[in-house]
């Protein structure tokens, strides 16, 4: 088993993923948030790449069971019903709803990597149950962290550090590629307080500054949950696990 690491969606094409595995993370917010609507009863999260295509899509879907979520620059988009944070995703508000997502960094990757043969979307909070289905599965992994606006983002690359760390674990015959020991030594080096970690980023310190320290301390609970969004007919769907635990249930 091979792991390799992209530090952003811009360093490969749509193609380079054709049959591949990949994990997607966007640890601020979107994973959680997608990971959170999807244990919370929504039926489908339908990543979209553009706020234009969001509102197309949406506007013929599902006789008014659709809800338009997201963010721009952090900020909920106008004529959205939702946001980007996890918050927002109660039973009661999603429940037996389909979900458009747009959100500045996660959707994109996502809709990125769709050509994939087996796409999930990973987070500090299922981060356990990620690395072992992904073992289980036995194939070589692409890990692409969604980045900052196209950019290099500490948290998601320290997130895909302890990704693959758990699947040293598990697997012994792991192979690294050099950006897979890059992130490994970033979580090293910065994982050991994920909600530190998350305050001192770049982006952690802009969610910061406009209100939103409680979707950090949120995004930084490591494995309360198993549920694993698996992209499948250009939808986000929960992978058919046994559940072992559900502790991102916002409801109460």
């Amino acid at each position: 088993m091979k792991l390799n690491v992209l530090f952003s969606p811009v360093n490969a094409d749509e193609l380079y993923f054709t049959n591949k595995t990949t994990v997607v993370i966007d640890v601020l917010r979107a994973s959680s948030t997608i990971i959170t609507a999807l244990s919370n009863g929504a039926i489908e999260v339908i990543p979209v790449a553009s706020v234009d295509f969001a509102v197309k899509l949406s506007g013929g879907m599902f006789g008014g069971k659709t809800l338009l979520g997201g963010e721009r620059n952090t900020k909920m988009i106008e004529g959205f019903a939702l946001g980007n944070s996890p918050f927002e995703y109660s039973n009661n508000v999603v429940g037996s709803k389909y979900i458009v997502f747009y959100s500045t960094n996660g959707s994109k990757a996502i809709v990125k990597a769709k050509y994939s043969e087996n796409l999930f979307v990973g987070s500090f909070n299922n981060l356990r149950a990620v690395a072992d289905h992904l073992t289980k599965l036995n194939n070589d992994i692409e890990i692409l962290c969604a980045g900052n606006n196209t950019r290099f983002s500490l948290e998601d690359s320290a997130c895909a550090g302890m990704l693959i760390e758990e699947m040293r674990k598990k697997h012994f015959e792991v192979e690294l590629s050099d950006s897979s020991l890059a992130a490994l030594a970033l979580y090293n080096e910065f994982g050991t307080n994920i909600l530190e970690m998350l305050k001192h980023s770049e982006h952690g310190k802009k969610l910061l500054e406009n209100g939103f320290e409680k979707d950090l301390e949120y995004c930084s609970n490591y494995s309360v949950t198993s549920s694993i969004p698996s992209f499948e007919g250009n939808t986000l769907k929960l992978l058919n696990l046994q559940p072992v635990q559900s502790g991102v249930s916002t409801d109460g």
